[in-house]
């Protein structure tokens, strides 16, 4: 992965926006790194192929050095995982040997048919500090548009996870995304009968519009372990309903990284997301339903997007400084025993 070149409105973005608003501890829940040679096929079932214009690998060395260009002045320490369309056994041997030479958390990550004697193996005494199933690791003859969350989480991996106290990394399914009942539904399940596992929702559920959370924080409200994080999000309405909901106890900043070192803003049309790119930036994207370009010349990064879009929420809810402390790395720290 290259580190990307910061351009004087990059400096302006963050100068005006983002530093004095940063703690300066700052604990990423949410990241990846893997080698090229990982990922066999380009494509994993259900889910979005645009990822793959910005980084066709990510090796830890480059992510730290992202983290010193786009957070000038603070300290970032990443939760790390490796890709979940990668082959496993290469992008879990190689996590883990990065997690072991820096002393970061790392997650394992799972299939459907992973052995439960490989998953304790890996949380009992491999390093992991939990588990990252995925949608396309699922069984392939179930259509991708309905796939559940059991299907590529089953109960027996969580009961490894509740019983170890493990965090589970969840991006759900589905085209419904937050607000499909299936979704909230099994998410209700999992919180009712795992309470010591880790769960946190990832990207929100997914909710990238409004059109996306639906009435899915009426129920989740009613939620008692449920955490999410809100990388790559940047929908300041599915931050404040979510914060509303579970509180500023329960959800935790995460970047996605090296997804979000993207150059793009997110539009809404018709409630589909559109990343909006430099025009020629990520080859021919014509054929891709998020994807749209533009000839502006001032777009920043997908993180930044990301943190103005929380920074938006945060003055609308008013959170106090305490409060953006446990988001940006104390609710993390606990989770995972990081000390700071």
């Amino acid at each position: 992965m290259s580190v990307p070149e910061i351009t004087p409105y990059d400096k302006k973005i963050y100068r005006e926006y983002l530093a004095d608003f940063l703690p300066e501890f700052i604990i990423d829940v949410h990241t990846h790194i893997w080698k090229e040679n990982f990922v066999k096929s380009l494509e994993a079932r259900g889910c979005v192929t645009w990822t793959n214009r910005v980084a066709r690998e990510c090796v830890f060395e480059d992510l730290a050095a992202v983290y010193t260009q786009v957070f000038p002045g603070k300290t970032v320490k990443p939760i790390i995982m490796g890709n979940p369309a990668a082959d496993l056994n290469e992008t879990n041997a190689y996590a883990a040997e990065c997690a072991k030479k820096s002393g970061l958390p790392a997650l394992f990550c799972t299939s459907y048919n992973t052995p439960e004697t490989k998953i304790r193996q890996a949380l009992a005494s491999g390093g992991f500090a939990g588990i990252k199933p995925y949608l396309s690791n699922s069984p392939e003859y179930i259509p991708p548009d309905e796939i559940r969350i059991f299907d590529f989480l089953p109960r027996e991996h969580l009961k490894i996870a509740d019983e170890l106290q493990k965090a589970v990394m969840l991006h759900i399914p589905r085209p419904g995304r937050l607000k499909d009942p299936v979704n909230t539904t099994q998410l209700m399940e999992i919180d009712t009968c795992y309470p010591n596992a880790k769960i946190i929702i990832a990207h929100i559920g997914r909710a990238y519009t409004e059109e996306d959370i639906g009435a899915a924080f009426e129920i989740l409200r009613g939620s008692k372990n449920l955490l999410f994080d809100f990388s790559a999000n940047t929908s300041d309405k599915a931050m404040i309903e979510c914060i509303k909901a579970v509180g500023t106890k329960r959800v935790m900043f995460g970047s996605d990284m090296p997804i979000t070192k993207m150059r793009m803003y997110r539009i809404s049309e018709n409630g589909l997301y559109k990343n909006v790119v430099p025009r020629g930036l990520y080859g021919d994207v014509s054929g891709d339903k998020n994807m749209k370009e533009s000839d502006e010349t001032d777009i920043t990064f997908f993180i930044y997007e990301e943190l103005k879009a929380f920074r938006r929420a945060a003055e609308h809810l008013q959170l106090t400084k305490s409060g953006l402390a446990d988001i940006f790395c104390g609710n993390a720290a606990k989770l995972f025993g990081i000390n700071i």
